[in-house]
Protein backbone atom coordinates (compact mmCIF):
# COMPACT_ATOMS: atom_id res chain seq x y z
CA UNK A 1 0.00 0.00 0.00
CA UNK A 2 1.37 3.43 -0.99
CA UNK A 3 1.85 6.00 1.82
CA UNK A 4 -0.31 8.99 1.87
CA UNK A 5 0.93 11.73 -0.65
CA UNK A 6 2.87 14.77 1.36
CA UNK A 7 4.53 17.62 0.17
CA UNK A 8 7.89 17.40 2.38
CA UNK A 9 9.69 14.40 4.06
CA UNK A 10 12.34 15.79 6.79
CA UNK A 11 14.68 12.61 7.18
CA UNK A 12 16.83 12.92 10.38
CA UNK A 13 19.40 10.93 11.74
CA UNK A 14 17.99 12.17 15.66
CA UNK A 15 16.28 15.31 17.00
CA UNK A 16 15.06 14.18 20.67
CA UNK A 17 17.60 11.34 22.27
CA UNK A 18 20.59 13.69 22.69
CA UNK A 19 21.24 17.25 22.89
CA UNK A 20 24.15 19.00 20.41
CA UNK A 21 24.25 21.50 18.03
CA UNK A 22 23.15 19.48 15.18
CA UNK A 23 20.20 18.11 16.81
CA UNK A 24 18.92 21.88 17.79
CA UNK A 25 19.37 22.77 14.16
CA UNK A 26 16.77 19.78 13.10
CA UNK A 27 14.45 20.75 16.05
CA UNK A 28 14.13 24.00 14.53
CA UNK A 29 14.02 22.88 11.08
CA UNK A 30 11.25 20.22 11.71
CA UNK A 31 9.44 22.90 13.77
CA UNK A 32 9.59 25.78 10.71
CA UNK A 33 9.27 22.73 8.04
CA UNK A 34 6.09 22.45 9.59
CA UNK A 35 4.63 25.74 10.21
CA UNK A 36 5.39 26.31 6.56
CA UNK A 37 3.38 23.15 5.67
CA UNK A 38 0.27 24.62 7.60
CA UNK A 39 0.49 28.21 5.43
CA UNK A 40 -0.90 26.43 2.67
CA UNK A 41 -4.08 24.55 1.99
CA UNK A 42 -3.21 20.39 1.71
CA UNK A 43 0.39 20.90 2.47
CA UNK A 44 1.60 18.24 5.21
CA UNK A 45 4.91 17.32 6.20
CA UNK A 46 6.37 14.17 7.58
CA UNK A 47 9.20 14.14 10.03
CA UNK A 48 11.18 10.66 9.84
CA UNK A 49 13.99 9.70 13.02
CA UNK A 50 16.22 6.88 12.46
CA UNK A 51 17.65 6.83 16.03
CA UNK A 52 14.90 8.68 18.00
CA UNK A 53 11.78 6.73 19.48
CA UNK A 54 8.32 7.72 18.19
CA UNK A 55 7.61 8.42 21.83
CA UNK A 56 9.91 10.75 22.46
CA UNK A 57 8.72 13.61 20.36
CA UNK A 58 8.81 16.64 21.60
CA UNK A 59 5.22 18.29 20.95
CA UNK A 60 6.14 22.04 21.46
CA UNK A 61 8.19 21.90 17.98
CA UNK A 62 5.73 19.79 15.95
CA UNK A 63 2.87 17.49 16.85
CA UNK A 64 3.35 13.84 17.21
CA UNK A 65 1.13 13.12 14.61
CA UNK A 66 4.03 13.83 11.74
CA UNK A 67 6.65 12.53 14.17
CA UNK A 68 8.07 8.74 13.38
CA UNK A 69 11.04 7.29 15.31
CA UNK A 70 12.38 4.08 14.09
CA UNK A 71 15.13 3.03 17.38
CA UNK A 72 18.02 2.31 15.22
CA UNK A 73 16.15 -0.11 12.87
CA UNK A 74 18.10 0.85 9.77
CA UNK A 75 16.41 -1.35 7.04
CA UNK A 76 12.77 0.01 8.04
CA UNK A 77 13.93 3.15 8.26
CA UNK A 78 15.14 2.87 4.63
CA UNK A 79 12.19 0.99 3.39
CA UNK A 80 9.72 3.99 5.04
CA UNK A 81 11.63 6.61 3.46
CA UNK A 82 11.59 5.39 0.20
CA UNK A 83 8.19 4.73 -0.13
CA UNK A 84 6.84 7.96 1.55
CA UNK A 85 9.76 9.98 -0.53
CA UNK A 86 8.60 8.61 -3.93
CA UNK A 87 4.90 10.14 -2.60
CA UNK A 88 6.48 13.52 -1.61
CA UNK A 89 7.36 16.95 -3.66
CA UNK A 90 10.47 17.58 -1.65
CA UNK A 91 12.90 15.44 0.41
CA UNK A 92 15.20 17.38 2.52
CA UNK A 93 17.97 15.45 4.42
CA UNK A 94 19.14 16.57 7.86
CA UNK A 95 22.63 15.44 7.97
CA UNK A 96 24.94 14.08 4.84
CA UNK A 97 24.95 10.50 6.40
CA UNK A 98 21.39 10.11 4.76
CA UNK A 99 22.53 10.63 1.26
CA UNK A 100 22.30 7.22 0.25
CA UNK A 101 18.36 7.06 1.18
CA UNK A 102 17.98 10.49 -0.80
CA UNK A 103 19.78 9.04 -3.72
CA UNK A 104 17.70 5.88 -3.75
CA UNK A 105 14.64 7.91 -3.44
CA UNK A 106 15.84 9.98 -6.58
CA UNK A 107 16.00 6.74 -8.18
CA UNK A 108 12.28 5.53 -7.23
CA UNK A 109 10.87 9.28 -7.85
CA UNK A 110 13.49 11.49 -10.33
CA UNK A 111 10.70 14.41 -9.76
CA UNK A 112 11.49 14.97 -6.45
CA UNK A 113 13.10 17.59 -5.51
CA UNK A 114 16.36 16.65 -2.87
CA UNK A 115 17.85 19.35 0.04
CA UNK A 116 20.85 18.68 1.61
CA UNK A 117 21.73 20.73 4.79
CA UNK A 118 25.23 20.60 5.31
CA UNK A 119 26.96 21.92 8.54
CA UNK A 120 30.50 21.13 9.14
CA UNK A 121 33.61 18.37 9.14
CA UNK A 122 31.05 15.65 7.88
CA UNK A 123 31.26 17.43 4.39
CA UNK A 124 34.80 18.85 4.28
CA UNK A 125 36.60 16.03 3.89
CA UNK A 126 36.85 14.63 -0.13
CA UNK A 127 34.33 12.22 -0.84
CA UNK A 128 34.43 8.54 -2.90
CA UNK A 129 33.17 8.93 -6.56
CA UNK A 130 30.55 7.19 -5.86
CA UNK A 131 29.50 9.55 -3.08
CA UNK A 132 30.50 12.39 -5.14
CA UNK A 133 28.00 11.41 -7.70
CA UNK A 134 25.01 11.24 -4.90
CA UNK A 135 26.17 14.38 -3.42
CA UNK A 136 25.57 16.11 -7.45
CA UNK A 137 21.64 14.28 -7.49
CA UNK A 138 21.00 17.13 -4.63
CA UNK A 139 18.42 19.80 -6.01
CA UNK A 140 19.87 22.19 -3.82
CA UNK A 141 22.73 21.84 -1.02
CA UNK A 142 21.78 23.84 2.27
CA UNK A 143 25.26 25.02 4.07
CA UNK A 144 24.70 26.07 7.64
CA UNK A 145 27.99 28.81 6.67
CA UNK A 146 29.55 30.39 3.48
CA UNK A 147 32.70 28.67 4.80
CA UNK A 148 31.25 25.09 4.48
CA UNK A 149 29.73 26.28 1.17
CA UNK A 150 33.25 27.27 -0.24
CA UNK A 151 34.74 24.14 1.23
CA UNK A 152 31.99 21.75 -0.89
CA UNK A 153 32.48 24.02 -3.72
CA UNK A 154 36.10 23.42 -3.56
CA UNK A 155 36.29 19.93 -2.69
CA UNK A 156 33.46 18.50 -5.10
CA UNK A 157 33.76 21.12 -8.01
CA UNK A 158 30.06 21.62 -7.94
CA UNK A 159 28.66 25.13 -9.41
CA UNK A 160 28.01 27.87 -7.02
CA UNK A 161 23.93 27.76 -7.52
CA UNK A 162 23.71 24.59 -6.37
CA UNK A 163 24.12 25.81 -2.83
CA UNK A 164 21.86 28.35 -0.86
CA UNK A 165 23.62 29.11 3.02
CA UNK A 166 20.93 28.79 5.68
CA UNK A 167 22.52 30.27 8.72
CA UNK A 168 20.99 28.32 12.49
CA UNK A 169 19.42 30.02 14.26
CA UNK A 170 17.95 30.45 17.95
CA UNK A 171 16.10 27.90 19.63
CA UNK A 172 12.61 29.33 19.84
CA UNK A 173 12.00 28.11 23.27
CA UNK A 174 15.65 29.27 24.21
CA UNK A 175 15.31 30.13 28.03
CA UNK A 176 15.27 34.41 28.12
CA UNK A 177 18.15 36.00 29.95
CA UNK A 178 18.28 36.59 33.19
CA UNK A 179 18.32 40.40 34.74
CA UNK A 180 18.27 39.76 38.32
CA UNK A 181 21.94 39.13 39.90
CA UNK A 182 24.23 35.92 39.33
CA UNK A 183 22.76 32.85 41.18
CA UNK A 184 23.72 32.68 44.26
CA UNK A 185 23.42 28.24 44.30
CA UNK A 186 25.31 28.47 40.94
CA UNK A 187 28.18 30.78 42.80
CA UNK A 188 28.23 28.61 45.89
CA UNK A 189 28.78 25.45 43.43
CA UNK A 190 31.45 26.61 41.69
CA UNK A 191 33.63 28.62 44.42
CA UNK A 192 33.14 31.79 42.40
CA UNK A 193 33.16 35.12 43.58
CA UNK A 194 30.27 37.66 42.26
CA UNK A 195 33.00 39.94 41.26
CA UNK A 196 35.49 37.21 39.81
CA UNK A 197 36.47 37.63 36.08
CA UNK A 198 34.46 34.80 34.34
CA UNK A 199 34.76 33.11 30.81
CA UNK A 200 32.85 30.50 29.63
CA UNK A 201 33.04 27.37 27.07
CA UNK A 202 29.58 25.75 26.58
CA UNK A 203 30.91 22.76 24.42
CA UNK A 204 31.27 18.66 24.24
CA UNK A 205 34.48 17.91 25.68
CA UNK A 206 35.64 14.65 23.51
CA UNK A 207 38.65 12.97 22.65
CA UNK A 208 38.18 12.34 19.38
CA UNK A 209 37.61 16.43 18.56
CA UNK A 210 40.91 18.00 19.22
CA UNK A 211 39.81 21.44 17.82
CA UNK A 212 37.28 23.38 20.34
CA UNK A 213 40.01 25.57 21.59
CA UNK A 214 39.59 25.28 25.77
CA UNK A 215 42.68 23.81 25.99
CA UNK A 216 44.24 26.96 24.09
CA UNK A 217 42.02 29.31 26.88
CA UNK A 218 43.30 27.23 29.99
CA UNK A 219 46.87 28.51 28.80
CA UNK A 220 45.94 31.85 28.60
CA UNK A 221 44.35 31.70 31.81
CA UNK A 222 47.62 30.62 33.17
CA UNK A 223 49.30 33.41 31.28
CA UNK A 224 46.51 36.11 32.60
CA UNK A 225 46.16 34.90 36.14
CA UNK A 226 49.05 37.54 37.45
CA UNK A 227 47.00 40.53 36.02
CA UNK A 228 43.77 38.95 37.30
CA UNK A 229 43.99 37.21 39.42
CA UNK A 230 40.33 37.04 40.13
CA UNK A 231 40.05 35.36 36.43
CA UNK A 232 38.40 31.77 36.49
CA UNK A 233 37.32 29.42 33.59
CA UNK A 234 34.15 27.74 33.20
CA UNK A 235 34.25 25.23 30.76
CA UNK A 236 30.43 22.99 30.87
CA UNK A 237 29.11 19.97 29.24
CA UNK A 238 29.56 16.68 28.87
CA UNK A 239 32.98 15.04 28.74
CA UNK A 240 34.73 11.45 27.81
CA UNK A 241 36.76 9.69 30.52
CA UNK A 242 40.18 10.24 28.26
CA UNK A 243 39.42 13.62 27.23
CA UNK A 244 38.17 14.60 31.43
CA UNK A 245 41.98 13.15 32.09
CA UNK A 246 43.60 14.90 29.70
CA UNK A 247 42.09 18.16 30.71
CA UNK A 248 42.87 17.51 34.79
CA UNK A 249 46.17 17.00 33.58
CA UNK A 250 46.93 20.00 31.92
CA UNK A 251 45.44 22.10 34.97
CA UNK A 252 47.43 19.99 37.35
CA UNK A 253 50.73 20.84 35.43
CA UNK A 254 49.92 24.31 35.29
CA UNK A 255 48.76 25.14 38.91
CA UNK A 256 45.15 26.48 37.92
CA UNK A 257 42.58 24.51 39.78
CA UNK A 258 41.50 27.22 41.52
CA UNK A 259 40.99 28.65 38.41
CA UNK A 260 39.04 26.27 36.19
CA UNK A 261 35.86 24.04 36.85
CA UNK A 262 34.43 21.54 34.38
CA UNK A 263 30.99 21.62 34.87
CA UNK A 264 29.79 18.91 33.40
CA UNK A 265 26.54 18.47 31.57
CA UNK A 266 24.43 21.29 32.28
CA UNK A 267 20.47 21.37 31.78
CA UNK A 268 18.57 23.81 29.97
CA UNK A 269 16.76 25.20 32.31
CA UNK A 270 20.11 26.00 34.33
CA UNK A 271 21.56 27.27 30.52
CA UNK A 272 20.16 31.40 30.97
CA UNK A 273 21.81 31.22 34.53
CA UNK A 274 25.32 29.85 33.46
CA UNK A 275 25.22 32.42 30.89
CA UNK A 276 24.45 35.09 33.40
CA UNK A 277 27.84 33.98 35.50
CA UNK A 278 29.84 35.10 32.48
CA UNK A 279 31.66 38.25 31.87
CA UNK A 280 32.45 36.51 28.43
CA UNK A 281 31.85 34.02 25.77
CA UNK A 282 35.25 32.49 24.57
CA UNK A 283 35.64 28.91 21.88
CA UNK A 284 38.70 29.43 19.89
CA UNK A 285 37.72 26.54 17.39
CA UNK A 286 39.14 25.55 14.10
CA UNK A 287 36.70 22.94 12.76
CA UNK A 288 32.89 24.72 13.78
CA UNK A 289 30.85 24.39 10.78
CA UNK A 290 28.32 27.52 12.35
CA UNK A 291 28.44 27.39 16.24
CA UNK A 292 25.05 27.73 17.69
CA UNK A 293 26.74 28.41 21.05
CA UNK A 294 28.28 32.09 19.64
CA UNK A 295 24.60 33.45 19.07
CA UNK A 296 23.01 31.80 21.69
CA UNK A 297 26.21 33.65 24.09
CA UNK A 298 24.90 36.76 22.09
CA UNK A 299 21.50 36.62 22.96
CA UNK A 300 22.30 36.63 26.41
CA UNK A 301 24.30 39.79 25.74
CA UNK A 302 27.86 38.06 26.61
CA UNK A 303 30.84 39.48 24.19
CA UNK A 304 31.77 36.40 22.29
CA UNK A 305 35.85 35.31 21.26
CA UNK A 306 35.79 32.71 18.15
CA UNK A 307 38.02 31.35 16.09
CA UNK A 308 38.73 32.92 12.19
CA UNK A 309 38.91 30.16 10.08
CA UNK A 310 36.09 28.22 10.16
CA UNK A 311 32.30 28.80 10.17
CA UNK A 312 32.44 30.52 13.41
CA UNK A 313 32.87 33.39 10.85
CA UNK A 314 28.90 33.39 9.96
CA UNK A 315 28.06 33.00 13.89
CA UNK A 316 29.60 36.48 14.71
CA UNK A 317 28.69 37.95 10.78
CA UNK A 318 32.30 38.31 10.21
CA UNK A 319 33.56 40.58 13.53
CA UNK A 320 30.45 42.56 13.28
CA UNK A 321 29.14 40.73 16.68
CA UNK A 322 32.15 39.56 18.27
CA UNK A 323 35.80 39.08 17.90
CA UNK A 324 37.45 36.48 15.54
CA UNK A 325 41.25 36.03 16.36
CA UNK A 326 43.53 33.12 15.06
CA UNK A 327 42.55 30.08 16.99
CA UNK A 328 46.53 29.22 16.98
CA UNK A 329 48.02 32.58 18.31
CA UNK A 330 48.27 32.27 21.59
CA UNK A 331 48.97 36.24 21.88
CA UNK A 332 45.78 36.83 19.97
CA UNK A 333 43.56 35.02 22.42
CA UNK A 334 45.61 36.57 25.51
CA UNK A 335 44.66 39.89 24.01
CA UNK A 336 41.34 39.58 22.86
CA UNK A 337 40.43 38.45 26.12
CA UNK A 338 42.30 41.47 27.77
CA UNK A 339 40.32 43.66 25.17
CA UNK A 340 37.16 42.05 26.17
CA UNK A 341 37.57 42.29 30.21
CA UNK A 342 39.18 46.18 30.14
CA UNK A 343 36.14 47.31 28.27
CA UNK A 344 33.48 45.07 28.40
CA UNK A 345 30.50 47.35 27.61
CA UNK A 346 32.31 48.28 24.07
CA UNK A 347 31.92 44.08 23.10
CA UNK A 348 28.59 43.43 24.56
CA UNK A 349 26.50 42.31 20.78
CA UNK A 350 23.61 44.12 19.86
CA UNK A 351 20.71 42.45 20.42
CA UNK A 352 18.41 43.45 17.45
CA UNK A 353 21.52 42.84 15.25
CA UNK A 354 21.52 39.35 16.77
CA UNK A 355 17.55 38.41 16.04
CA UNK A 356 18.05 40.43 12.75
CA UNK A 357 20.25 37.19 11.19
CA UNK A 358 19.53 34.51 14.12
CA UNK A 359 16.00 34.15 15.51
CA UNK A 360 13.82 31.56 14.44
CA UNK A 361 11.19 33.48 12.92
CA UNK A 362 13.98 34.60 10.22
CA UNK A 363 15.08 31.38 9.73
CA UNK A 364 11.80 30.53 8.92
CA UNK A 365 11.55 33.14 6.09
CA UNK A 366 14.91 32.10 5.27
CA UNK A 367 13.60 28.55 4.71
CA UNK A 368 10.37 29.76 3.25
CA UNK A 369 12.61 31.26 0.18
CA UNK A 370 14.47 28.18 -0.19
CA UNK A 371 12.05 25.76 -0.70
CA UNK A 372 8.96 27.83 -2.06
Amino acid sequence: MKPPKTDTLFLTLRLFSETGGIEKVCMAAGKALYELSGEQVNKKVKIFSLYDETDEVNPIYFPAQVFLGFGKQRLKFLLAAIKQGSNSRMVILSHVNLLTVGFAIKLFSPKTKLFLIAHGIEVWRNFPRWKKMMLAKCDQILPVSDFTKKKMMQLYNLPEEKFTILNNCLDPFLPPAQQQPKDENLLMRYGIDANDKVLFTLTRLASNEGYKGYDKVIQAVHSLRAKYTDIRYLVAGKYDAIEKKRVDDIISRLGLQDHIILTGFIADEELAAHYALADLYIMPSKKEGFGIVFIEAMFYGKPVIAGNVDGSADALDNGNLGILINPDDTEQINNAIITVLENKPAFIPNLQHVMNKFSYPVYKQNLRKIIG
